[in-house]
């Protein structure tokens, strides 16, 4: 679904909502106390990256990121899978095209298997899975985008929150994405270790290129401002599953202004292969404070 509008802000439908987010916490809380019963402790330090916000804060570019600095697997649950994804989902295929091992699906089956191999030295990195508490991780790191923060404070379905702003005193430290319009009143704990990173957006286009940007990702707005000279844009659902029909829709609006198509490298994986060959993408860099790898290797 596309992120809610009411997520950022308190509006009355938000208020509304609140009673709702109790009921589903409450639930959740549940739920997590009875998987908690046998947590399985893997051979191999087990470094989680994940976050308390319903998604579009950049976790996957951080996972790519500590992925490949350390040459570590990734296992992770394989969200959205789909045919045009090889039936991993789009962020699985998109790590996977870095050369980076990703195994999808049960993450705790993935991690049993992982502790079988000879050559288990290097740490697993957990993709999300903060709210899993079947695996006992050894470093649970949190990522949160500076222009989101907290949204408008409350729990889903009435914002973006997962749990209380509270659990994130179970982290063990806290990745913030640095934008240029940070939100206010967006205070993190200072007795966490707290690292920050840089995003680029790298364009196939030159700057003086006609734009029609589309994305089905959490906050597309992030992804449209991060281009220059865009005519024209387009929102989708996350994780949307295009169709023939919509594409060729967005190939005719882009050609009325001009302009090329150009979607995120998280929504490119998931077109079929005909529009692969006519869309590019933008690819998001992601580069963390090398104190924060310091910091990993000294806890591990």
């Amino acid at each position: 679904m596309k992120t809610p509008w009411w997520f950022l802000h308190k509006t009355p439908l938000a208020f509304l909502l609140v009673p709702v987010s109790w009921i589903y916490y409450l639930i959740g809380r549940v739920v997590y106390l009875f998987r908690k019963i046998g947590a399985y402790k893997s051979t191999r330090p087990i470094i989680c990256i994940g976050n308390i916000l319903a998604g579009g804060v950049g976790k996957t570019p951080i996972v790519r990121a500590a992925a490949k600095y350390f040459d570590a697997p990734v296992v992770m649950r394989g969200y959205k899978k789909s045919a045009k994804t090889g039936n991993v989902g789009d962020e699985a295929t998109m790590l996977a095209r870095d050369g980076i091992q990703v195994h999808v699906g049960d993450r705790k089956s993935n991690i049993i298997l992982l502790d079988k191999q000879t050559d288990n030295h290097c740490p697993i990195i957990m993709d999300d899975g903060f709210q899993n508490p079947k695996i006992h991780k050894n470093i649970s790191v949190l990522v949160f985008d500076q222009s989101i923060g907290y949204g408008n404070g409350f729990m889903l379905p009435a914002g973006p929150l997962r749990e209380p702003r509270r659990a994130v005193r179970r982290a063990d430290a806290i990745i913030v994405v640095r934008n240029s319009k940070p939100r206010r009143k967006f205070v993190l704990p200072t007795d966490k270790p707290i690292f920050y990173a840089e995003t680029k957006t790298v364009s196939p286009y030159d700057e003086n290129e006609k734009l029609y940007a589309f994305a089905g990702i959490g906050y597309p707005k992030k992804f449209f401002g991060a281009l220059k000279n865009v005519v024209g844009k387009k929102s989708f659902s996350d994780h949307y599953q295009y169709t023939d029909e919509d594409l060729k829709q967005l190939i005719a609006a882009a050609s009325r202004r001009g302009a090329k198509l150009i979607t995120t490298e998280k929504d490119w994986v998931r077109l079929p292969n005909w529009a692969r060959d006519e869309i590019k993408y933008a690819r998001l860099d992601m580069v963390i404070d090398n104190a924060f790898y310091e910091w990993i290797k000294e806890k591990i």
